[in-house]
């Protein structure tokens, strides 16, 4: 280990109490998807922190959702290409209502902290902060540092996914600092997912008196709910789920409208295209007469597909935590994230190289706090092994 390495990771050794602290910040501070005042006010606190460490942040608006920030710290090769920067990523956003921190705030109970997103990911997003702090302190980056702090994850980044894309093709490692998984797991694939509306349109009439002048969108949206589930000759792996249904008007009146929400998880893109198709024909399929039917793709996640320049990078990854005393091992898994978006542009990506926890989006979400440092070191340690670009 050259002093350089040394110092950034001494440093990041000493800061614990630090991480706790802004981590404590983040988790107290309304969040949700929807919440473009909280997302925001996540990310100042993010912003003044790194400000505070020197470290360069722009804001990059969006209307609707939470602003992206983007920080940066320069080293190494400078350059505007592709394969030129190494690329931090994390979202800010969380899946809980508003008030859900002053319900749950955030707490440390032998070990392990609790509150919302306090794994999924805010604590990810500590981790990214902390090592853009320790690089803009010490050096040692083999190519300018891009911290992206996003806000709109947890419902597909409708607004950040472009501006992933572009961090993306310049990009020649990313690092996604989703939970890690216990067992000091890496996540090395994903599934993509695809998250559509399907609406049925009927006809309303008094469900007594005039019945038979009636044509039920619910009936219609039940048929094709159970179709979906009959779906057949899907490759392993591909999952249709409909996860939300509602419709009608009241109970003495045949539904003129209903709706339901389907999920779709898969492996490949030739998955996708064979369930898509499958589940285009059932929509455009009209079981009630009279009935009319809407399929909308709300958002998507793509595949995060394992290629040789991602095993490449997790066999890097790896090795300097077996140098750090602390092994990992690589996971697929079927929950989607912002990875599949840059591994899709051709950047070599891992996921989940941040500090473990588990059970996201739940009450009972968790971290374990002694991995707040060793995960922060592993991802500093493996940016300064990187080659440099040429």
């Amino acid at each position: 280990m050259n002093s350089n390495e040394k110092a950034v990771l001494d440093w990041l050794g000493a800061q614990e109490g630090a991480m706790v602290a802004l981590l404590e910040r983040l988790v107290n501070t309304d969040g949700g998807s929807y919440d473009k005042a909280g997302v925001d006010a996540v990310g100042d606190h993010i912003k003044a922190f790194l400000e505070g460490e020197g470290v360069g942040v722009e804001t990059v608006p969006v209307a609707e959702f939470g602003d992206a920030l983007r920080a940066t710290v320069s080293g190494g090769v400078e350059g505007a290409g592709a394969n030129s920067t190494i690329l931090l990523m994390g979202h800010r956003d969380t899946v809980f209502p508003s008030g859900e921190p002053a319900r749950r705030p955030f707490k440390i109970i032998d070990g392990i902290a609790y509150g919302p997103g306090v794994a999924d990911m805010k604590a990810g997003l500590v981790m990214n902060a902390f090592v853009m702090a320790a690089f803009k302190r010490h050096g040692g980056a083999p190519a300018p540092l891009v911290g992206l702090f996003t806000s709109d994850e947890e419902i597909g980044s409708p607004a950040c996914r472009p501006i992933i894309e572009a961090e993306g093709r310049r990009a020649r490692a990313v690092f996604n600092s989703e939970p890690g998984r216990p067992g000091n797991l890496v996540v090395t694939g994903r599934k993509g997912g695809v998250f559509m509306r399907l609406t049925a349109t009927g006809k309303p009439a008094h469900s007594g008196a005039n019945f038979a002048e009636g044509i039920s969108a619910i009936e219609e949206l039940a048929r094709k709910i159970f179709a979906l589930y009959e779906i057949k000759g899907l490759d392993a792996g591909t999952t249709i789920n409909v996860g939300t249904i509602g419709g009608g008007q009241t109970v003495n009146t045949v539904a003129p409208s209903a709706t339901c929400e389907i999920d779709l998880r898969y492996v490949t893109q030739p998955d996708r295209e064979a369930a898509m198709a499958a589940i285009r024909k059932v929509a455009e399929t009209t079981y009630v007469a009279g009935t009319t039917s809407l399929l909308e793709i709300a958002s998507e996640f793509y595949a995060m597909v394992e290629t040789p320049g991602s095993d490449a990078l997790y066999q890097h990854y790896a090795a300097c935590a077996d140098d750090l005393g602390a092994p990992v091992k690589p996971t697929f898994t079927g929950g989607c994230s912002d990875a599949g978006f840059t591994a899709a542009v051709g950047a070599p990506t891992i996921c989940a190289v941040g500090p473990i926890g588990g059970k996201a989006h739940t009450p009972d979400e968790f971290l374990e706090v002694a991995s707040l440092v060793p995960r922060a070191q592993n991802v500093a340690l493996a940016i300064m092994r990187l080659e440099a670009p040429r």
